[in-house]
């Protein structure tokens, strides 16, 4: 019975022996596929185990994997190239559009200061001296080149800088160099001639009684202006300042842009 029994696990274990090289076998065909599949011969393939195959395919993946990583470097290396060109191109766009404006402020800061010192000066009206022909608070420009290359006429409206007070003075130029100046029953005289005033508004005017008191003959000097306000009863000027000097006058004429009822020359 012993003997029977040992005879039997010795059959067993043959059986099962036969059994793993049938599935070698099996293993190594297979791994001759793979290699037909991808070109090799037979005749390169030896027969291979099981741990062999295993090891063969890792290896071929290793392979591989090298080349995938060269081609996926290359990708993310363009990328970083475009980013980096990218920010360098936007930092030099940024840097452009900063000098341009700069450029230009400085265009406009030249133009400005060329054109309020040589050609127009641009005014505030503060007070109601020139009532009705210019109101408080009405803003315009006034004439410097007119000024420089015509010089004054009579009735011009004229701009004033007092130096005592550091303010500038709105008035209409009545009496020129070297002219007598005088008001005898609200009539302008000039070298003892009456002279008109056309440019008041009789409407405003006839509102008072007395719109412009008498005055006593003053004689101007060579550079000497003498310059009354429209509103004569509510205006401080050469009745109080005495004439103006030449360079007193800074400019003459108005043009006025607001308000709109206003908008217009007043003489130029």
């Amino acid at each position: 019975m012993c003997g029977m029994e040992h005879d039997r696990d010795i059959d067993i274990l043959d059986i099962k022996a036969e059994e793993n090289t049938e599935d070698l076998g099996f293993l190594a065909e297979t791994s001759v596929l793979e290699r037909l599949s991808e070109g090799e011969t037979p005749e390169e393939t030896p027969d291979l185990s099981e741990t062999q195959v295993f090891e063969n395919l890792t290896s071929d993946k290793r392979e591989k994997q090298p080349g995938e990583t060269a081609a996926l470097k290359k990708i993310k290396d363009a990328g970083n190239n475009e980013d980096e060109e990218g920010k360098t191109s936007f930092r030099s766009s940024a840097l452009k559009e900063v000098l341009l404006f700069f450029r230009d402020l400085g265009v406009c800061l030249a133009v400005v200061l060329v054109v309020v010192n040589f050609i127009l000066r641009p005014i505030q009206v503060k007070g109601s001296s020139m009532y009705p022909t210019l109101t408080n608070g009405a803003l315009g420009v006034s004439n410097l080149l007119g000024y420089r290359m015509d010089g004054i006429e009579r009735f011009d409206i004229v701009i004033i800088y007092v130096e005592d007070k550091n303010e500038y003075l709105v008035k209409r130029c009545v009496g020129l160099p070297g002219e007598t100046v005088a008001y005898r029953d609200q009539t302008l005289y000039i070298n003892n001639e009456p002279v008109e005033e056309p440019f008041f508004d009789e409407s405003y005017t006839s509102t008072y009684d007395v719109f412009m008191e008498d005055l006593d003959e003053i004689t101007l000097g060579e550079d000497e202006y003498f310059c009354l306000g429209d509103n004569r009863p509510r205006s401080t000027d050469s009745r109080v300042y005495g004439p103006f000097h030449k360079d007193e006058i800074v400019s003459k004429g108005v043009f006025i842009f607001f308000p709109f009822s206003g908008f217009g020359v007043q003489t130029w």
